[in-house]
């Protein structure tokens, strides 16, 4: 109890008013544009392009909620959203975490060498691996179909590095100690390395899943059907070549931006662990 007493008495200093107010303020400027989508929602057309802006609108406009879906399939790119995203993140977990183990506990011939050619996948911009995906894509015969949308997401370079990282941060002795109890490799990565690795699968999905739900380029050239599009795709068609609606714009960014904001909020704690436990080891 007086410890308590202590460390309410402890004076404030000034360094930590000034970073404190520092903070508080980047976080006002960073909210600013979600609050200035939220309320243009409301807006109608006129005040959403009136000079100067306004920041309430005088006439709440729910029913520009109601005209997102009149403009597109929302419910159907909503669907392909979510398998989209789910698909691709589970894609990742599994592919890059076995790769990650492979490189970063099992010694053979070159590894490094293999490593570091894994790695230059991250020098080559995405837009240049548009091209051979794309003609993959037209051999298999998956155009304009759903597959398309998440199977050249499932492998990436960034998250087999990532996993890596934090595979190279476990103790040896644990490995040891199944080897010893006649696990093999298979048994050890399944049942001993994985579970522990979860603060770093956590990170990596859910940073996956958001780029995934992001991705507007892949999913615009693959599939032409509307209702085999994705969201943000259905967002992008609401933007007209000489005027737009706003007001429905804002109302459809901010229904596609709910979800994953809702998943960040909650699992905010784990990704930053998780992302701080895999630069623990190099």
């Amino acid at each position: 109890m007086s410890s308590l007493v202590a460390a309410r008495r402890r004076p404030v200093r000034p360094a930590s008013i000034v970073a404190h107010t520092v903070l508080v303020a980047a976080a006002v400027v960073a909210a600013g544009p979600f609050l200035w989508e939220a309320l243009t929602s409301f807006k109608s057309l006129g005040e959403s392009t009136q000079v100067p802006p306004t920041w309430l609108p005088s006439t709440w406009h729910a029913g520009n909620y109601g005209d997102v879906f009149d403009g597109v399939p929302l419910w159907d790119q909503l669907a392909n959203s979510v398998i989209n995203a789910v698909a691709r993140t589970a894609g990742q977990l599994l592919f890059c975490s076995m790769a990650a183990y492979a490189f970063a506990r099992i010694e053979f011939p070159g590894r490094k060498l293999l490593f570091g050619l894994f790695l230059s996948v991250l020098l080559v911009p995405t837009q240049l691996l548009v091209i051979p995906q794309y003609q993959i894509m037209q051999d298999l015969g998956l155009l304009n179909t759903l597959p398309a949308l998440f199977l050249p997401g499932m492998f990436s370079a960034f998250g087999t590095f990532l996993l890596r990282q934090f595979f190279l941060a476990l103790p040896a002795e644990l490995e040891e100690a199944a080897r010893i109890d006649g696990a093999n490799p298979l048994r050890i990565y399944w049942s001993v390395m994985l579970p522990l690795a979860r603060p770093g699968l956590v990170a990596l999905g859910i940073l996956t899943f958001i780029w995934s739900w992001n991705d507007l380029l892949w999913p615009l050239i693959v599939n032409t059907d509307a209702e085999k599009m994705t969201l943000s795709v259905g967002l992008a068609s609401l933007q007209g070549q000489f005027a737009t609606n706003y007001p429905v714009l804002m109302a459809g960014s901010l229904l596609a931006t709910l979800p994953v904001l809702i998943v960040f909020v909650i699992m905010q704690r784990r990704v930053i662990e998780g992302i701080a436990l895999t630069g623990s080891k190099g």
